[in-house]
């Protein structure tokens, strides 16, 4: 499926910080929302390998952090988040407030990561 989330999130990673404001909170200190434009989300889902598995099972029995998988789930939330901001920006938004990411299992060793949230334009307050 090549939805317009998921066509335009590679451009993203150039686009500058700080062109949309995402935040979790619904209402954003300073500014107003001057029109709601609607639900909008970006997912990903991720499967581990053999080779993390095996480095994972190594690192269950001395303790600590797998640092692999980390790194898999932090890409995975970053590739989420720019799926909803190329949504938000197709629908014209400049920010998209009440953020929420969840996860969720697909089937054994998948999961899903879900960014979601309501796009808005907004405006300083004056």
């Amino acid at each position: 499926m090549n939805t317009p989330a998921i066509r335009h999130s590679a451009d993203l990673a150039q686009r500058p910080a700080g062109a949309m404001m995402i935040t979790t909170i619904d209402s954003v200190p300073n500014y107003r929302v001057v029109r709601v434009l609607g639900l909008v989300r970006g997912n990903t889902v991720r499967t581990r390998n053999v080779g993390m598995d095996i480095l994972a099972g190594f690192r269950n029995l001395v303790g600590g952090e797998v640092s692999q998988y980390t790194a898999m789930l932090a890409q995975s939330r970053e590739q989420s988040l720019d799926r909803l901001r190329a949504e938000a920006l197709a629908l014209g938004a400049n920010a998209v407030v009440g953020l929420r990411i969840t996860t969720s299992t697909v089937m054994a060793g998948a999961a899903e990561i879900l960014a979601y949230g309501t796009a808005v334009i907004i405006e300083p307050d004056l």
